[in-house]
């Protein structure tokens, strides 16, 4: 009994011992609310009037390189990051960050999409979307979707603390390749609405004319974008309608040629 009774003891002192976790090393990112990413411990407690900001990019590297930057400035905190767009919702209903930049390439539901929800919900929050792709109709579409911004990631390491600014004192930010390439395809020539086909695509109609054009099958793009194989071949039927092709063949070799001419 008194082994019984003094083991008992023991458990409850190493229980009790064990209770407090030992505190994580400075350099580590904390990972709450079962996201691998999640809320960011404030990395600047004595700096209150420090903007919060949440980033919404699907490559870890890049989004700590983008964190480090924008946390180098003491006006901006990053308070929060996520991988998609389900727990970017999330993290912004629960932090509410004054801004938030979003990657356009996201897998499951795009960067544009999650512009086009943040807005609805979020109105009056600025969104800086970063993109990989140099195409003005990106740009274009962003920005019709909600988005205060649009910076390349090519620029975004020189332009992105410029761009915060910008949105969050209510003006709309390009980064300067950007702008001009904007300014020049669809100011200068006077492009009308339309004039390129694939204006008359659907965002996502166009996210699967683009994987179709890098050489992704039906089944691949269903399982990136979280859709069903039938629903993604719904849209390439209705690409294939607005681009007047005649089969899934021309709509393959099409999208080819339009991805090889972007550089996408």
């Amino acid at each position: 009994m008194k082994s019984t009774a003094r083991a008992g003891r023991q458990g409850k002192r190493k229980a009790r011992k064990g209770f407090i976790p030992a505190a994580a090393p400075a350099s580590e990112t904390i990972a709450p609310d079962s996201f691998s990413r999640g809320v960011v411990d404030n990395p600047k407690p004595d700096l209150p009037q420090a903007i919060p900001i949440l980033i919404v990019d699907d490559h870890p590297l890049f989004r700590h390189g983008l964190a480090q930057l924008i946390n180098s400035d003491d006006g901006y905190s990053i308070c929060g990051e996520a991988s998609s767009a389900p727990e970017a919702m999330a993290l912004v209903r629960k932090l509410r960050p004054k801004l938030a930049i979003v990657d356009l390439g996201l897998k499951g539901p795009s960067g544009i999409e999650l512009t086009k929800s943040l807005r609805v919900e979020f109105p009056k929050m600025p969104i800086l979307v970063l993109s990989m792709h140099d195409e003005p109709t990106y740009a274009v579409r962003s920005l019709r979707a909600g988005a205060n911004g649009y910076v390349t990631k090519q620029d975004a390491l020189g332009s992105v603390l410029i761009a915060l600014r910008e949105v969050l004192d209510g003006r709309v930010y390009l980064s300067p390749s950007m702008a001009s390439e904007v300014i020049s395809n669809v100011v200068l020539t006077k492009r009308e609405p339309g004039a390129d086909p694939t204006d008359d695509l659907t965002d996502r109609e166009l996210e699967v004319l683009e994987r179709i054009g890098k050489g992704e099958e039906v089944k691949a793009i269903a399982k990136t974008l979280h859709l069903s194989p039938k629903t993604v071949e719904t849209h390439r039927s209705h690409i294939k309608e607005k681009l007047r092709l005649e089969n899934a063949r021309q709509v393959a070799r099409y999208a080819v040629q339009w991805v090889s001419a972007r550089g996408i």
